[in-house]
């Protein structure tokens, strides 16, 4: 396949994903190998901060992910269908925004291990922040969080 068709599998393979994707994920849908993936995927992440655009690619340990630059969140956030989250995940936000500042082991507690995931995801989508706290971690929603659902928290001032 050429590096053209790879950077434009890659880049599909992004804009479908609701979440990050792995290199290696990515290399198979683009038909290549990890290297040359890599390679391209770095040109394309370049390809976007060029750009004079709202979108851009992030790269983390998770893999990479296409999404809105911070700065258009706030304009156009509202037009999101939805936060993605399912039934469980939106009860331990709910959890969370209630009893803020709250321990990640009572959250565990209240939540079971699944509580695990879900503060993975709901990290990932910005809408909690932990602080280490021996341990455990303290968990607080986000200014995003206050955004998107509302200014009704319990307690608005642990918003960052």
């Amino acid at each position: 396949m050429q590096e053209r068709d790879i950077k434009k599998n890659i880049e599909a393979a992004l804009f479908m994903a609701s979440g990050a994707v792995s290199i290696e994920d990515l290399a198979r849908i683009a038909n290549s190998t990890v290297q040359e993936t890599r390679v391209v995927a770095n040109e394309l992440i370049h390809d976007y901060e060029s750009r004079n655009t709202s979108i851009h690619i992030t790269d983390s340990k998770d893999g990479l992910k296409m999404g809105l630059k911070p700065e258009y969140e706030s304009t156009v956030g509202h037009l999101a269908s939805s936060p993605e989250l399912n039934k469980g995940v939106l009860k331990t936000l709910a959890f969370i925004s209630y009893k803020q500042p709250v321990k990640q082991s009572e959250v565990i507690k209240f939540r079971n291990n699944k509580g695990y995931d879900h503060i993975k995801v709901l990290e990932e989508k910005e809408f909690i922040r932990r602080e280490p706290a021996g341990r455990s971690y303290i968990i607080f929603t986000t200014k995003k969080f206050s955004e998107y659902f509302g200014n009704q928290m319990k307690n608005p001032g642990s918003a960052k």
